[in-house]
């Protein structure tokens, strides 16, 4: 993909690729439309019977692919009657297009824009199909064999060959079947050969790959002065209609595609820049994941764009969204923005897919018989899973990607206190904690590198020191509460701001990363400034070679000097997509990739300290991420949601992108008690009342990690040393959240060894429950052997609590005691603070030392 950047006013027309930087706008469109994109594109499958007649043929040890009337079916030789994936009969399985697309860009926000769409074709022609039993076999351009990654490769791999092709008339009257493998050339405008590579990568995962050449176009036959000039006509009668139509008419989000007749669609040959898989889908079929979603859980009929950026503030509740991109382009974001993305799903059927590589891509499923994922590339490569149940799905799924590490033992053994405020503050806050017995793990000391006042407010000092002045007896601080098994946690990102202002610094580390030339560049060789808020900030290099052992030495020095042994590392969804990197990759597919650089970083660091320090464990925390960033992050958190009840972007928010994460190989991920983003303007207020502060303290005491956040606006929020009320409320929490340690335990060791996050969306354990798939936040399960219905709305006192068939077993209420036999049923459970509605399984082991905790803890 060719990238070019140009300023707002300036349009261009011939590159694939353009963007537009709108970090300045002060007035900006407060409901835009969704950014346009190719709809669904499609086609009819043509092959020849007779060279292609109906067969089954061997993928590797574990797998058939079946070859029958037009369709491509694979299955697991256990189970040959059930398909893991197949195509449309008679329709186009893979398709190209040429498409011109603008990237919008505005501080961490972005919209992927197709503009003109050139060349589409939509039709395939199957060739042949080819078995290859060695490695000397596979067609040039098709990446072999790496003998770590493909050490569960099996041979035999089949090839599909053929032609995609824009034709010059609709083909409604095909029936995909021809008698020769030639294609009138007056009924082709363009075609582009293409390969389709399936071959075994383990006993559990089918390995595609696709691949599209140049496109080859075709002149029209000569046509008659008065022909030419009859299409002529209508094509500026059409124009002039979309014209008009563009005036009266809001877009429904997809580009206008030229008609199969249209003149001109192409000035000349570029490459196929989109490719479009189509396989078939089952009308009852439902799917999950996606990686970190906050919207919705189950996505049939939604189109899913899978790209890293901002998740907005408000996302679509109101009247914050309308607000929030009024004065900054798109910053509201929308139901499918997030941190977190994931090109990965599974399915009520038992289907699972995911894409490798970071490129965009898009999967549409709003077509009741299919799915069609779009690649932004000429080339795609995925897996396809075998598993007869979303847990097994998971741990096939996570095998290959990557799981986390074991979480030290400190980390999860009690209350991680988020506050600010200096040296004195803290002592102030931790004496008040211990009259009310609370359990700590840790200080998490977001400010310790210092505040600025900017415009906007207090903003962190961005260059990883302690602030002396801020902090002073910093070191006497760490000591004290360490004697008391109490970490420190500190914050950092992959950003540097220019520190001259700063009187007290020690260092300077943007100029240290600018002289050794290891930050992001802009097109004139120059070190990108990023604006964040009210200041600029330059961004470091992730690809540059000596960019992990520089900040592996900042982090050094944090831990070995300033005694921290945890830190958020914040950020890494803001890569510009016009950036230069050392690497020279694509920006696109490194702005992607780029969250997963920085937590590989951070946790090559922690993995070298424990070399050295085998009796001491670190942590660090991510927001952003991608496919893989399970591999490389130890904990996640969710980012920043509004203090507020709303769905889209506040408590609710919190789990849906909880569960949503866990079913994409996010095991351990937790959110900020009380949410993080308020807003103190005129005529718009968003606070966080007490009430919605101690519901997110019983929402949060049943997550991995039980952490508070003071939020952007500390005192326009209620805080948990707030008063006597949210102090007592806040120790009862931590102490609930510490009665079940003995279990998180396990879980976490589980997650280590196979993936299956601590929080689980039901549909894990109870996938044939109909009911459950119209759950997402009301419930959760912790594990197995826990059921957690939080109350997630203001002023209610009681939830319904739904008990899932699939299982002959009783759940019993722990405050009650009272047992719920009727399975399948929702029953209405009195909840008030303090009394989150929670249930563990008759006769669990798990339930039982639950309680007795509880007891033993003076709570129940």
């Amino acid at each position: 993909m060719s990238t070019t950047t140009t300023d707002r006013s300036t349009t261009q027309s011939t590159p694939t690729f353009t963007v537009t930087r709108k970090h300045h706008r002060r007035l900006n469109n407060p409901c835009p439309s969704t950014p346009k994109s190719l709809p669904l594109t499609r086609g009819t499958l043509l092959y020849n019977p007779h060279s292609l007649p109906n067969q089954t043929f061997s993928i590797g040890q574990h797998f058939d692919l079946i070859w029958t009337n037009g369709s491509l079916s694979v299955s697991h030789k256990s189970d040959p009657f059930k398909s893991m994936w197949s195509t449309v009969p008679g329709q186009a399985f893979v398709s190209g297009a040429i498409v011109e697309t603008e990237v919008e860009e505005s501080r961490g926000s972005f919209a992927i824009i197709d503009r003109d769409v050139n060349l589409v074709c939509a039709h395939q022609v199957v060739d042949e199909m080819s078995v290859i039993t060695e490695s000397d076999q596979f067609p040039s351009g098709f990446s072999r064999v790496d003998e770590e990654e493909d050490k569960w490769f099996k041979f035999p791999a089949l090839v599909v060959s053929g032609r995609i092709f824009k034709a010059r008339k609709k083909f409604f009257d095909f029936s995909g079947v021809f008698e020769d493998n030639v294609i009138d050339r007056n009924e082709v405008s363009a075609y582009a050969k293409y390969l389709v590579l399936f071959e075994e990568k383990s006993s559990c995962q089918v390995g595609f790959e696709v691949r599209i050449g140049e496109p080859e176009f075709r002149s029209r036959p000569v046509v008659g002065r008065f022909r030419r000039f009859k299409r002529k006509l209508k094509w500026i009668c059409r124009r002039r209609l979309e014209w008009w139509l563009e005036l009266c008419s809001r877009s429904r989000g997809f580009v206008e595609i030229g008609g199969e007749n249209e003149v001109g669609e192409v000035s000349k040959p570029k490459e196929i820049n989109r490719i479009c898989l189509t396989y078939a889908s089952e009308v009852d079929e439902k799917f999950y994941g996606f990686g970190e979603q906050f919207s919705y859980m189950e996505f049939k009929g939604k189109r899913v764009p899978i790209f890293v950026q901002e998740q907005g503030i408000g996302r679509g509740d109101q009247p914050i969204t309308f607000a929030a991109n009024l004065v900054s382009h798109r910053a509201g974001g929308d139901w499918s923005t997030t941190y977190a993305p994931s090109p990965f799903y599974l399915t009520t059927k038992m289907k699972s897919v995911y894409l490798e590589g970071y490129d965009y891509s898009i999967f549409d499923l709003t077509r009741h018989d299919r799915v069609q994922i779009q690649i932004y590339g000429n080339s795609a490569r995925g897996r396809i899973l075998h598993g007869s149940s979303p847990s097994e799905l998971i741990e096939h799924y996570t095998e290959t990607i990557g799981r986390p590490p074991q979480l030290p033992e400190w980390i999860i053994s009690g209350a991680v206190v988020g506050m600010q405020g200096g040296t004195e503050a803290v002592r102030r806050v931790w004496d008040e904690l211990k009259i009310f017995d609370v359990p700590i793990s840790a200080f998490w000391l977001q400010d310790w590198v210092g505040q600025r006042e900017t415009m906007i407010g207090s903003q962190l000092w961005w260059n990883w020191e302690v602030d002396t002045t801020r902090y002073s007896g910093w070191r006497q601080l760490v000591d004290d509460l360490g004697s008391q098994r109490i970490k420190v946690m500190t914050y950092c990102n992959p950003c540097l701001a220019p520190t001259e202002e700063k009187a007290n610094r020690r260092k300077n580390l943007f100029e240290e990363a600018k002289k050794l030339d290891i930050l992001v560049k802009d097109r004139n060789g120059e070190a990108y400034m990023v604006p964040n808020t009210a200041f600029h900030v330059g961004m470091l290099d992730l690809t540059h070679p000596i960019t992990p052992s520089w900040f592996k030495k900042v982090l050094e020095d944090m831990v070995n000097d300033d005694g921290v042994r945890g830190w958020m590392a914040d950020f890494g969804e803001g890569l510009p997509v016009d950036a230069i990197l050392y690497s020279g990759e694509d920006p696109i597919s490194a702005h992607n990739r780029y969250p997963e650089l920085w937590a590989q970083i951070n946790r090559e660091f922690v993995d070298e300290w424990k070399i050295n320090h085998p009796d001491e464990s670190l942590v660090f925390f991510v927001r952003a991420g991608f496919r893989d960033s399970p591999k490389w992050g130890m904990l996640f958190w969710e980012g920043d949601q509004m203090v507020s009840w709303q769905a889209n972007d506040g408590i609710k928010s919190a789990v849906v992108g909880l569960l949503s994460s866990g079913l994409s190989g996010y095991a351990f991920n937790h959110s900020d008690i009380g949410g993080y983003c308020a807003v103190d303007v005129p005529f718009l207020k968003y606070h966080r009342s007490e009430e919605l502060l101690l519901r997110w303290m019983e929402l949060s005491a049943f997550t991995t990690v039980f952490r508070t956040h003071e939020g952007n606006r500390p005192t326009c929020n209620s805080q948990f040393y707030s008063n006597q009320q949210t102090l007592s409320h806040f120790a009862r929490c931590a102490k609930i959240y510490n009665a079940w340690k003995f279990y998180r335990i396990q879980l976490i060791k589980k997650a280590a060894e196979k993936g299956l996050p601590v929080c689980r969306h039901l549909f894990i354990h109870y996938p044939e429950d109909e009911r459950v798939h119209k759950i997402s936040y009301q419930q959760f399960l912790v594990g197995s052997e826990i059921l957690v219905v939080p109350v997630l709305d203001k002023g209610k006192k009681n939830v319904k609590a739904y008990f899932p068939s699939g299982e002959n077993c009783s759940w019993i209420h722990i405050w009650s005691g009272e047992m719920y036999k009727s399975l399948g049923c929702e029953d209405l459970v009195e909840a008030p603070i303090g009394y989150p509605a929670v249930f563990v399984k008759d006769g669990s082991i798990v339930g039982r030392t639950f309680v007795e905790n509880l007891k033993k803890l003076d709570i129940l």
